[in-house]
């Protein structure tokens, strides 16, 4: 199956437990990987066969601005599900990293959803 991906794209948010973790936004790294048969799309050299991953990124960034978040889980699936609902992959991998906990060099959790 073909994937389209993005790889730790850069986004603050505002995300954590803790109060002091949320009272300024945190940089985090989101990757998705998205199941989608690009061959007419690659045929045709057309974008509107395929999924727009600039749309994609841009509307990853908004999500994290909507609000803040306890848990990189709830946004993970957050954007799992918006992925799968506005640009209908076959099924999407979400990758959140967080750099708040020292001595690591990340914490992060991945979802994977199917169509």
């Amino acid at each position: 199956m073909d994937a389209i991906i993005i790889r730790d794209l850069e986004i603050s948010c505002c995300v954590g437990v803790y109060d002091a973790e949320r009272e300024k936004p945190q940089r985090l790294l989101v990757s998705v990987e998205m199941a989608a048969d690009v061959s007419t799309a690659a045929v045709k050299d057309d974008l509107r066969w395929s999924i727009d991953y600039d749309a994609v990124c841009k509307r990853i960034e908004g999500i994290g601005r909507e609000r803040s978040w306890n848990l990189i889980e709830t946004l993970a699936v957050e954007i799992a599900e918006t992925i799968m609902r506005e640009f209908a992959p076959l099924s999407v991998i979400v990758e959140v990293k967080k750099f708040a906990v020292p001595g690591t060099a990340h914490v992060g959790v991945r979802v994977t959803r199917p169509q």
